[in-house]
């Protein structure tokens, strides 16, 4: 077994880890958003009610949706190819992916004006762009 305290082989956990973390992150919140569709459509048309962005939130819904599904797939999937074939290419597409979902949400929380919920986003934000980092090595 190699050593895992190695830049190569610590480099090999960090893919692994990241990916499971926004897999778990994005493939939760994009499923809640399916299962609970009601809920979540209720909450987000009262936080957008005063903002431009109300006459859209149902439409916004099935985007944030997507890339969040997108992002969580990609990302399990990628993790599991960095595992047994140690490429990360679909992990980092699914890593930028969720760089997308995280700026879409931040958006809507600024645009709402909702700074806490903005500033929840940012741990989020950057371990994403550390994800694409990371995925970027071979």
């Amino acid at each position: 077994m190699p050593a895992l305290h190695t830049f190569a082989q610590a480099t090999y956990l960090m893919q692994i880890f990241s990916a499971a973390f926004l897999a778990i992150l994005f493939l939760q919140s994009g499923i809640d958003k399916i299962v609970d569709r009601r809920g979540n459509l209720e909450w987000l048309t009262g936080h957008f009610a005063k903002i431009p962005l109300a006459a859209i939130v149902p439409v916004l819904l099935i985007a944030i949706t997507i890339l969040e599904l997108a992002a969580g797939a990609l990302s399990a999937l990628g993790c599991v190819l960095v595992i047994f074939l140690h490429d990360p290419t679909i992990a980092f597409c699914g890593a930028v992916i969720a760089t997308v979902a995280v700026l879409a949400l931040f958006f809507g929380q600024r645009m709402a004006k909702d700074y806490a919920g903005a500033a929840v986003l940012v741990p989020y934000f950057l371990l994403s762009l550390i994800a694409i980092y990371l995925l970027a090595q071979r």
